[in-house]
Parts: structure tokens; C-alpha cells; sequence
């Protein structure tokens, strides 16, 4: 009987498939140009068939395996007395793989948000970084990113070599770590990249360890809940809207002459006056319909790079800038997490801005109610709040107001799934464990500022839950504080990222554990500070300290007592190494290091020895306070608080501050009372 040429092709797919299911697999991780752990249980691990033997083997030793019922094997191989290599491993079973190039020698994670995923490329001196990178035992594996509700079981990813054509893309932090670990120790230094910008320390946390804590696991099951859910809720929207706008005579209309509203040279007649940012609404403009709102953007010089604007806007719009349309948002454009907006912020190039003037134009369809700006547009760091001009395009006649009532209301999005609880810990740390490694570093925190005081909670919990999956102890585990950022305050009070620096402090309680000082090295318009050097040589600093041996500094000064004595307080420090150090202010501050902007440095104390202390008495009232440096003591007082009780130092999101070491190693920012936290009530 001829056999149909689709079955055919089916029952070829079918075997090959079942060839390729019985060959022996390696995870990405594991492949040519790897680092491996000078340890003595390196584990190797992979896919088979069930009840397949597999056999492991790098430079003579031999480690032997046999895959489960679900096919999964894994062998450890001891390699504590081994050199650096380069070796070959091999790994057979009813087939053979090979990896080459394979070095032994310290392995890290580095994990966290945007500013340990940042790159070497977009770093202070990159040209001079990269040029000089070329180093064949500093290696950097980037894991792909992946938010999902499962536990993935793979990565994508390649092992890549330090080179000048390489390295751009590497964790800035992580190549400054893995250069100073490599420049000490002369070995072998692998990095692994797994860091997704803006997300919660929660996402990185396993649902094991969130569900151990009550408030924790509430939110991470209404948050998955809604993720589920959110297909049939989008579904049922534009579903119900299409029907709603149909029955109601509310359709969009095709705009016939886009120029008489979007141009740059426009009669003025019919225009009004609209306040930005706020509703579309003032006297002449109807509630129903389509209305144009616009403004003159003046830029004063061509931009050398691309600028980008940013639009917080309820409703649905087109954007038009210099009269073309740039993008266009109906409620048809509903993807779910997030806003209904599919743009923003908009990058427009060079070619794009003209010096001088420019002219936005925003057309606002509004077939319910008036939309509007959440917040105050910016084209880069230029503000466009003020008085913009509004003029209506057509409007629809008054409905009653239970049809209103009746119109489809979107859900309220979730977050994006990168933020939800335990997403990423699925998609990008499951897949890795339990590779063999030295320790973590870790920059985050930015995105649980606002909650900081569940930080205290959330981030040793993270920290714990990791050592428990990866099931060798507990590894060193070393983060950076937040930097300093935003403006400068001109007055003591408290401060969400303080709070955030104080429960990164209080992590330090777990062991192996250490905290790498950043407030001297942001920037007050950048959340990115582009000096990535300090940040990753402070943490290599800490691991020769803790972890090899070395005897050096790794630590600015850490408060340690106080004591009052009349109208003063009297501070001793940890970590005084070379003496206490006032370190000479500047004239300026950076605001941004790109484009060279600074501000003047105005001193809040300008007859102190040391800037950033600040006093307050019984009343809770903080002042700036005198402080000088008396042998390894501070001593705090002002003449304002006869009788005080507390002192905080760099208690700010920016704060301006001189404590140093002899070393150059900046004083953590600390507090010395307990005053409730003003993030108390802010949860997950």
C-alpha cells in the first residue's frame, strides 16, 4: 500500500524526534569557552534517556551518571586540585558531546536590575575599557531574559571571551569584578549575567520562599491570577467596545486634513488655552470627540544624539511631531500588562529636531470621556508642562448618561510579568542552578525604594532562598548600596532610598554576606551612574578581603556606638582603616557625567569639618549639625538642639557627605534612632 506523502512526512518528523530525544543533552551553560569552579563538586547535568548511563570526563577524571524516569542525569566532578586549563570535556552516552576550551577558576553570578545590566559600552571612559579588555581568562555568559509562570529548565546563551570586540556588551560590573579578581588572584574568572532592568527583588525570589511570608504570597497569587486571567479580560474588552462604539454611533472618523491641526504654521482661530498636565478639558472643547492639543517645542541647539520624548497619556491618541505621525493608539492596541499605550517614550533621531522650533501635535480621540496627561511630557530632560493650545476636530452629540455607564472599562493591567513574583527567578536563576560557583554580586533596589521597609523582608529572604536552591551553603553573597540620586535636599527629613540603603545595611546580619558603599559615585539626573569602575572594584574588594585571603581595606567607616555627652553626641566607627578622613568637597556635583553636566555644591554645614550629619532633640525636629573628626570618633552637635537625642548621616536620596577612611573608602550612610520608617505601610 503507498504510504500518503503528508503521513510520510509525519513519520519522518516522528523518528527524528525520537532520535533527538535520545541523544544525550547538555544545558546552555555548559558549552565551549565555560568557566568551571576550582571545587571539589562541580555538578554537570543534562538530559537522556531514561535509564541511559552517562559518563562525564575533563582531563582524566571520570564522573558517571544514569538518567531518571523523566531523563534527567547528573554527575559531579571534583575538580579543587585542578589548574586552569584550557581543557575539553566530554559527556556520552548513545551519542558524544564535546566542550572545548573549558577554564577552571572562580565563577560569579552577578544579578539585580538595570544598573548591573548596564554595559561596559555605556560606562566612563568605555573607549579606553574596551580597548584595553582583551584578557583570555575573563569570561562572561549572558542569560537570555525569560518572565514566566513555569519553571523554565533552559537558557539560551553562549560563553564569551573578554576582547576589545567582545566586551561592550558585558555587565559593567561584572567585568570590573572579574578584572580585579583576575589582576589579585591570576586565575581564571567566569561571569554569569543574569539581570533584568527595573524589576523587584520579589521576581527573583523562588514561589517557595514568597509563600513563606503571608503578605508575600497574597500578592504574588492575585498577581498570577491576573496574568491568567488577563487574555479573556483584553478578549472581552475590545469585544464589548467594538459593540459599545457600533450601538452608540461613536466610531472614530478618518482625519481628512491632518496639517490644519498638526502643521507648523496654523491659523490660531479656534484654539483655547489647555493646562499640561491635566484632562483635556476647557471652555469650547467638547467631552465627546476628537480633540487636537499642541505646543511649540523650542530646542536650543541640534541634538548630537537621539532625544527621547516622553508622553504620559490616558486615552487614546496619534502623536504627530513636526507635522508627521509618529504613532497611533486606539483601544484596539490593548496588550495587557502595563498601559494601553503601545508608544512612549518615543526616540526621535537628530534628523528629526530642528534647532529652534518644533511643534507636537497630539490628536485625542475621546468617545467616553476626555483623556489626558498623567504626568508632564519631557523631550529629553526639556519639560513641556505649561500652557498648551486645544482645538476640537469633530464632536459627538450627548448620550444618556446610563449608555455612558455602560461603556466597556479596561481592567486594571498587572504588572509586567518581569515584575511579578518569582518570573524571574523561574526564567533566569532556575535554569543556572546548581551550577558550581564562587558567589553572587548583586545591584538592586531601585524598584523596592518605594517600599523599603519591606525590603528588610524581601531581600534576605531572596538571599537565603538562593543558597537553599543552589544547595552548596552558604556562598558569599555581596551587593552594592544604592547610589546616590535625584536632587540634592536643602534641609534633613527622611528619604524612601535611605530607607532602602538601611535595609541593605541590616542584610548584613546574614552571614557571608557584605555591602559595597556607592554614595559618592551617582548622579543626581541619572539612575545609571555611568562610573561602573568603583562599583565593581568595591565588590572585588570585599571578596579578596572575605574570600581569599587578602588583607586589605574592603570597608568605609560603619557606625558602630553612640554616646550623648551634654549638648554633643559622640559617634566610633567600624572599619576606620587608616584613620577617620574628612575628604575635600568639590565646587561642583555631577548631575550627569554624559554630556559633562554638574551643578554647584551649595554645603548645608559650611563651618563643618564633615558634611551630611544632621541632630535633632526630644522634638524630632532635624537640623544640620556641626561634626569634626576627633582621633577614630565623630563628634555631632548644633547649637540649635541643646539637648539631643539622635543623629543621622547621608540620610538622604542625594545627600551631600565627606566620611572617608584611609583607605578612600566612603562611610555608609546609618541613622541612630528608630523613628518609624516612612515606607512602613507600602507592600508588594
Amino acid at each position: 500500500m503507498k504510504i500518503p506523502s503528508s503521513l510520510r512526512l509525519t513519520a519522518a518528523v516522528f523518528i527524528f524526534l525520537g532520535t533527538a530525544l535520545a541523544d544525550v543533552r547538555l544545558p546552555a551553560i555548559f558549552s565551549d569557552h565555560m568557566v568551571l569552579e576550582k571545587t571539589a563538586r562541580v555538578p554537570v547535568w543534562g538530559q537522556a534517556d531514561p535509564g541511559e548511563e552517562v559518563t562525564v570526563t575533563l582531563n582524566g577524571q571520570t564522573a558517571k551518571s544514569v538518567a531518571d524516569a523523566a531523563g534527567k542525569w547528573m554527575a559531579t566532578l571534583d575538580l579543587k586540585d585542578f589548574g586552569p586549563g584550557p581543557f575539553e570535556m566530554t559527556v556520552e552516552g548513545k551519542n558524544k558531546l564535546t566542550v572545548s576550551d573549558v577554564l577552571v577558576g572562580e565563577v560569579w553570578v552577578a544579578s539585580g536590575q538595570s544598573n548591573m545590566e548596564w554595559s561596559l559600552t555605556n560606562t566612563s571612559h568605555a573607549a579606553e575599557d574596551i580597548a584595553g579588555s582583551a584578557n583570555n581568562s575573563i569570561r562572561h555568559f549572558l542569560v537570555k531574559k525569560n518572565a514566566t509562570a513555569e519553571l523554565a529548565g533552559d537558557t539560551t546563551g553562549t560563553w564569551v571571551i573578554a576582547s576589545p570586540e567582545t566586551t561592550g556588551s558585558f555587565s559593567a560590573v561584572g567585568y570590573f569584578f572579574a578584572k580585579k579578581l583576575n589582576s589579585e588572584l591570576k586565575v581564571p574568572v567566569g561571569i554569569i549575567n543574569s539581570s533584568w532592568g527595573g524589576t523587584p527583588s520579589e521576581a527573583w525570589t523562588s514561589v517557595e520562599a514568597i509563600d513563606s511570608v503571608p503578605d508575600l504570597k497574597a500578592t504574588r497569587e492575585r498577581l498570577w491570577t491576573e496574568l491568567r486571567e488577563l487574555p479573556e479580560k483584553k478578549k472581552a474588552y475590545l469585544e464589548g467596545m467594538r459593540t459599545w462604539l457600533k450601538e452608540n454611533g461613536r466610531e472614530d472618523r478618518p482625519v481628512n486634513d491632518a496639517a490644519a491641526f498638526a502643521g507648523g504654521d496654523i491659523s490660531p482661530d479656534g484654539w483655547v488655552a489647555l493646562k499640561v498636565p491635566g484632562k483635556v478639558q476647557a471652555p469650547g472643547l467638547p467631552e465627546a470627540g476628537a480633540v487636537w492639543v499642541r505646543t511649540e517645542v523650542s530646542v536650543p541647539a541640534k541634538p548630537a544624539k537621539d532625544l527621547p520624548l516622553s508622553l504620559p497619556i490616558d486615552g487614546f491618541d496619534s502623536v504627530y511631531w513636526n507635522g508627521k505621525l509618529l504613532a497611533k493608539t486606539t483601544f484596539e492596541d490593548f496588550s495587557g500588562p502595563g498601559s494601553i499605550r503601545r508608544g512612549g517614550p518615543f526616540v526621535l533621531t537628530p534628523a528629526q529636531v530642528n534647532e529652534g522650533a518644533n511643534v507636537l501635535a497630539i490628536r485625542f480621540f475621546q468617545p467616553i470621556a476626555p483623556g489626558g496627561f498623567s504626568g508632564p511630557p519631557k523631550l529629553g530632560e526639556i519639560s513641556l508642562a505649561g500652557e498648551w493650545k486645544a482645538k476640537a476636530e469633530f464632536a459627538f452629540p450627548p448620550i444618556a448618561a446610563d449608555k455612558i455607564a455602560a461603556a466597556p472599562q479596561l481592567a486594571k493591567a498587572p504588572p509586567s510579568s518581569q515584575n511579578v513574583a518569582s518570573y524571574l527567578f523561574n526564567g533566569m536563576i532556575h535554569p543556572i542552578v546548581p551550577f558550581a560557583i564562587s558567589g553572587v554580586i548583586w545591584y538592586q533596589g531601585e524598584s523596592n525604594a518605594g517600599r523599603a521597609n519591606q525590603y528588610r523582608t524581601a531581600f534576605p529572604l531572596m538571599i537565603s532562598d538562593w543558597r537553599k536552591q543552589w544547595n552548596q551553603g552558604d556562598f558569599p553573597f555581596y551587593f552594592c548600596q544604592l547610589a546616590n540620586y535625584q536632587k540634592k535636599g536643602d534641609q534633613p527629613g527622611d528619604s524612601a532610598w535611605a530607607e532602602l540603603r538601611e535595609a541593605q545595611s541590616m542584610t548584613l546580619s546574614l552571614p557571608k554576606t557584605g555591602q559595597a558603599v556607592l554614595i559618592d559615585v551617582g548622579e543626581s539626573g541619572d539612575i545609571h551612574p555611568r562610573n561602573k569602575r568603583d562599583v565593581g572594584t568595591r565588590l572585588a574588594l570585599i571578596a579578596l578581603a572575605k574570600d581569599y585571603g587578602k588583607s586589605i581595606p574592603f570597608s568605609g567607616p560603619v557606625f558602630d556606638s553612640v554616646k550623648k555627652d551634654g549638648n554633643k553626641m559622640i559617634l566610633r566607627f567600624q572599619h576606620a582603616d587608616g584613620g577617620l578622613v574628612a575628604r575635600k568637597l568639590q565646587e561642583t556635583y555631577d548631575v550627569r557625567t554624559l554630556g559633562k553636566e554638574t551643578a554647584p555644591l551649595v554645603r548645608n554645614s559650611p563651618t563643618s569639618e564633615l558634611e551630611g550629619f544632621a541632630i535633632c532633640g526630644e522634638d524630632r525636629k532635624w537640623v544640620w549639625a556641626d561634626a569634626r573628626i576627633d582621633g577614630d570618633s565623630v563628634i555631632v552637635s548644633s547649637d540649635k538642639v541643646p539637648s539631643p537625642i539622635a543623629v543621622r548621616y547621608a540620610w538622604g536620596d542625594n545627600p551631600t557627605c565627606n566620611l572617608y577612611n584611609g583607605a578612600g573608602l566612603p562611610a555608609s550612610p546609618f541613622r541612630t534612632d528608630d523613628f518609624p520608617a516612612t515606607t512602613l505601610d507600602k507592600k508588594y
